[in-house]
């Protein structure tokens, strides 16, 4: 679990944001928005060493600790795993009004050179749905959870950018037929699992799946040669 964001990075990202709808997240709106904060744009680089790249991503993780504290005040014990989901993907993508700066961080994390940090942060937002909504899972459904999930919020994220319609109603249309077929996905597995042609090939593979562990938290991520993209 990350801590909380820098206060004086956060200051530059908010305000960078009046800039992004048209310059994007670019060396100008980072130049802007050094102005703007009324720091040195040589002491900003020591804060952000890639610039705006730096504050596209300030700007995700701070939508998610916003998703994170809205989330928290959400009556959800009641609700099914599926609704719990699908609530949470709503109000993580509704949780930003600003949908341009949104957009130029999808354009921006889909080139090559920032497309792994992209994929991080997508499965760091959908690890810490998972979080809320309180799944324990210790094994290789840990990572299976999340994987799908990240692709879930993915493609609804980009269907939102391009819907125009009142309170993005398609959109949340969109995120039911992707749930389902999740859902859809999970009842295949689990018929597999009783098939008396599959069952001893699915019980081998489920004894390797059970050694595979979620990632230790203990770790001391500061130790040198770790790898920290945060």
């Amino acid at each position: 679990m990350r801590g909380p964001i820098d206060p004086e990075k956060l200051n530059l990202m908010k305000a960078a944001l009046p800039n992004v709808a048209f310059d994007g997240w670019s060396p100008s709106t980072f130049s802007a928005a050094c102005e703007e904060a009324n720091i040195p744009e040589n002491k900003a680089k020591l804060i952000c060493p890639r610039g705006a790249v730096d504050l596209a991503s300030t700007f995700h993780k701070w939508g998610d600790d916003q998703f994170k504290s809205s989330f928290k005040k959400q009556k959800i014990s009641e609700l099914k795993v599926r609704e719990k989901i699908k609530k949470a993907v709503e109000l993580r993508i509704t949780i930003s009004s600003d949908k341009e700066a949104v957009r130029r961080g999808v354009v921006l994390f889909s080139l090559p050179t920032h497309a792994v940090e992209g994929g991080r942060l997508v499965w760091d937002t959908s690890d810490l749905i998972w979080q809320l909504i309180g799944d324990e899972s210790e094994d290789f459904n840990w990572y299976s959870k999340r994987t799908i999930l990240s692709a879930v919020y993915a493609s609804t994220v980009l269907f939102w950018l391009g819907d125009d319609s009142e309170g993005s109603a398609e959109t949340w249309h969109f995120l039911n037929r992707r749930i389902e077929d999740v859902m859809t996905f999970e009842k295949v597995k689990a018929q597999l699992k009783t098939n008396k042609y599959t069952k001893n090939f699915n019980g081998f593979a489920t004894n390797i799946l059970k050694r595979i562990k979620k990632p230790n938290k203990s770790i001391n991520t500061n130790l040198p040669g770790h790898l920290d993209i945060h």
